[in-house]
């Protein structure tokens, strides 16, 4: 009966959160079409977002290219048909490991500072403050993270596909024995830009995914530090989680749109 229970309470938390969550995000479109815009602010929090992140986006993209590659290498010698690795690596980052890579790292990064944020103005009633100044917290401070969100990921995603496949090139030539320009050259043959976008757009979603879990937790952060914590560490578990099971339902509708 314990366990039932137990389960039973987690699952109705669940819907509980994910119905607050949902309500909380319809709470925001109207906020965007409302004047000011904070453009300044938007502008700071892409520099912010695309800067300290940059660096986990780059290495993991330019591992996991070198990666891929040496497997597929090593497939692709039986078949005598090593050269397509640059197709096979060129179009897996393209279309799935460079906007999904991208994503958790900025929401283990970011969305994780966004939570934290959020949770300590919270705590410290400065989102009240701001409701006394006659400011609209939601448009200062969720509207324009969101926004900067959605940018920032795609934007950061191109560089990932550029580095992921880099590296696959650095192991093309090392292991593969495969010249430069021919590596280029199939990878320009099967990499089209019509490619490019199911993963941009897919990017884009994942940046508004992450600004509005991450500034949702820090807007329902209680409790004083320990609240914050709980609420940083849900944002990211949440948003991981969330970038997983919607990449399923986006590429499957990418696949039935645009045939890839």
């Amino acid at each position: 009966m314990r366990l039932a229970a137990s389960i039973g309470n987690h699952i109705i938390g669940l819907v509980r959160y994910l119905g607050e969550l949902t309500l909380f995000a319809g709470s925001i479109v109207p906020s965007l079409f409302r004047r000011p815009l904070f453009f300044a602010l938007i502008i700071r929090q892409i520099r912010e977002i695309g800067i300290y992140s940059f660096p986990l986006v780059a290495i993991s993209s330019f591992s996991i290219g070198i990666v891929l590659s040496m497997h597929s290498i090593h497939l692709l010698k039986q078949f005598g048909a090593v050269h397509y690795v640059a197709a096979a690596v060129g179009l897996s980052v393209v279309k799935e490991l460079g906007p999904v890579l991208t994503a958790l790292m900025v929401a283990g990064r970011s969305g994780s500072g966004i939570s934290a944020e959020l949770g300590s103005m919270r705590v410290t009633r400065q989102i009240d403050a701001l409701q006394v100044l006659a400011v609209n917290p939601m448009k200062y401070l969720v509207v324009t993270r969101i926004v900067a969100c959605m940018i920032a990921v795609p934007l950061l995603t191109a560089f990932a596909d550029l580095l992921g496949i880099t590296g696959g090139l650095l192991m093309g030539i090392t292991r593969g024995g495969i010249s430069p320009s021919l590596y280029l050259d199939i990878t320009f043959e099967f990499v089209e830009m019509i490619d490019l976008v199911p993963g941009l757009l897919k990017a884009a979603f994942f940046g508004m995914l992450i600004g509005i879990v991450s500034t949702y937790g820090g807007f329902t952060a209680r409790g004083g530090t320990t609240g914050v914590g709980a609420a940083t560490t849900q944002t990211v578990v949440v948003t991981s989680l969330m970038i997983f099971i919607s990449d399923v339902f986006l590429s499957q509708a990418f696949l039935v749109l645009l045939g890839g």
